[in-house]
């Protein structure tokens, strides 16, 4: 039996009761910090749900959020929510297609229009007879700007929305084919966020910093609704140039990230010192303590008490690296449908690192056929919208979620993702091979900063590599010989039909813009395979190629 824990706006009311005058939300703009205290966020969220329904929107009409993160996102969605409107979040990296299709199967009334990087490229996309609303940041044209809209209407008494009722419609990142849209109620999302607070251990006093996608549910889960739940100061970033400034200047207490940007900043360090010369300090007892503190200084996490990582598989080479430099990387394991709470490693434990940790109170997992992850908690999402097919595979008889991750459970409960059931592929051999495995083994090799494995019908399976920005300067011979040295040492651990032929370097570079990367930086595989699966059947013996233009 659980107990339903409050919804966002009783959380949002509680801390503007308790510290009225506190710091929430810290927007830098022009390199100034502009503050929101709780006070005035409630005000801003029950003036903006009021404007909202004079213009003549009604309850259970869906209002999309088109922006990058920023301070006026979380007024935003907390506003949708008072209004008794259901939230439809979209990535701000979205082609266009993709922002016509969920605008288009959400039925959206209206649109929230914030930061962009490239607004033009999806003026189409936006129907010119939806109501578009700007978010406070240079972006498309709109009929009413946030300015106006706190000043339209006499601040509104918030309806207090029943646990069973819709808050959100999430589409999924979209790695094949169109995404699909996640019915998530405020009692799932306000058990989420409860037990994720919790787990974190975090209090008023925490600082935390917003970056990653809030369209994607780690992000509004674990930072938007962490900071409702523990009253935490909540800080943004102006830009990706600003990024390194503004982690400094925030010095977050809790600090989350994914596998590929982990990956980036140990590359920016190993850059900077020099490889040969960091590992000879980190070598020497007496400066090894000094330099470690140096370097979490220069990240801006020297006060960070818990680092964590997810999205994603993770070298355990890279968290043991982390490790060196006295920061331990706590993993987690969490989906849409399941709003981002699924098993978490915090506290940190050294010898369970390659686990993605152990589901926390009233969480259930266990392995179905073909060892497929099965879960099921007070979190779990209703169903697909407008997808009866979809849903009614989604769940077994008993109400566990397939999640389509293939793991393993260790006698202690704690969880490793072997891979995702459909990316499994057969080889000439006829034997199936799971990629993901391989993948975490190679991404040790330090020159390697993207890696996808890729083989269906070939003789061998070979690794597609984008290599770092480091290694793009060395040369060709000596990035050749250490990918050899890897790949020679991945295949001695490999099931012989799961060996690997070689490499293929990728020149294009791999992005959201291209279509090789979802917003949340994961690699679509199905991509990768049509465009490269020609040119990766003769590759044999170890062999290093290089994509030709």
């Amino acid at each position: 039996m659980t107990t339903q824990p409050q919804l966002p706006l009783q959380r949002l009311a509680h801390w503007a009761a308790q510290q009225p005058d506190q710091i929430w939300l810290r927007q830098p703009r022009d390199r100034q910090l502009h503050d929101t205290t709780w006070g005035q966020a409630q005000q801003q969220v029950n003036a903006l749900a009021a404007a909202l329904q004079q213009l003549g929107l009604q309850p259970g009409d869906k209002v999309a959020i088109l922006s990058k993160n920023c301070a006026e996102w979380f007024i935003t969605d907390l506003a949708l929510q008072a209004g008794g409107f259901i939230s439809v979040p979209i990535y701000p990296t979205a082609s266009a297609d993709t922002v016509r299709y969920v605008l288009n199967h959400s039925g959206a009334k209206a649109i929230f229009l914030g930061k962009l990087d490239n607004p033009d490229a999806l003026q189409a996309a936006i129907p010119d007879s939806m109501l578009r609303f700007d978010m406070n940041h240079p972006t498309l044209p709109c009929q009413y700007q946030w300015s106006q809209l706190l000043t339209m209407a006499e601040p509104m008494t918030a309806d207090i929305a029943m646990p069973a009722d819709l808050m959100t419609i999430i589409y999924t990142s979209g790695s094949t084919g169109n995404p699909k849209g996640a019915l998530l109620t405020y009692g799932a999302y306000s058990f989420a966020i409860d037990i994720i607070a919790t787990e974190l251990g975090a209090t008023s006093t925490d600082r935390v910093i917003s970056y990653l996608p809030l369209a994607h549910i780690t992000e509004r889960s674990y930072i938007e609704g962490s900071a409702l739940a523990s009253g935490a100061t909540v800080f943004f970033v102006e830009s990706l140039q600003t990024f390194v400034e503004d982690v400094q200047i925030a010095t977050p207490t809790l600090f989350l990230s994914v596998p590929r940007l982990w990956t980036v900043f140990r590359q920016n360090i190993i850059d900077k010192v020099g490889h040969s010369k960091l590992k000879l300090a980190l070598s020497l007892p007496l400066i090894k303590g000094l330099v470690a503190a140096k370097i979490r200084k220069e990240l801006g996490l020297d006060q960070a008490r818990l680092l964590g990582c997810g999205s994603a598989p993770v070298s355990p080479a890279l968290l043991n690296w982390y490790r060196r430099i006295g920061m331990d990387i706590s993993e987690a394991w969490g989906m849409t449908e399941n709003a981002g709470l699924g098993t978490l490693s915090a506290p940190f434990r050294a010898d369970k690192i390659g686990t993605v940790g152990k589901p926390p109170r009233h969480c259930e997992i266990k392995l179905g056929d073909n060892q497929e992850l099965l879960f099921k908690s007070p979190a779990l999402f209703s169903g697909y919208y407008q997808n009866d097919a979809a849903t009614a595979e989604a769940f077994d008889d008993d109400g566990f979620f397939r999640t389509g991750d293939q793991a393993q459970i260790d006698a202690d409960g704690y969880m490793s993702i072997t891979g995702r059931i459909k990316d499994n592929f057969k080889t000439a051999k006829g034997k199936y091979v799971a990629p993901v495995p391989i993948e975490r083994q190679l991404a040790q090799d330090p020159n390697i900063e993207l890696v996808c494995v890729i083989g269906s019908g070939q003789p061998y399976p070979v690794a597609l590599i984008q290599l770092t920005e480091g290694a793009q300067l060395l040369a060709p011979t000596e990035v050749e010989n250490s990918l050899q040295a890897t790949i020679r040492q991945v295949n001695q651990v490999m099931e012989s039909h799961a060996t690997l032929g070689g490499a293929l370097l990728v020149t294009d570079p791999w992005t959201v813009e291209n279509e090789v990367l979802t917003p949340t930086l994961k690699i679509k595989r199905h991509v990768l395979e049509q465009r490269f699966t020609d040119l990766i059947g003769d590759i044999r013996q170890e062999q290093i190629c290089w994509q030709t233009q």
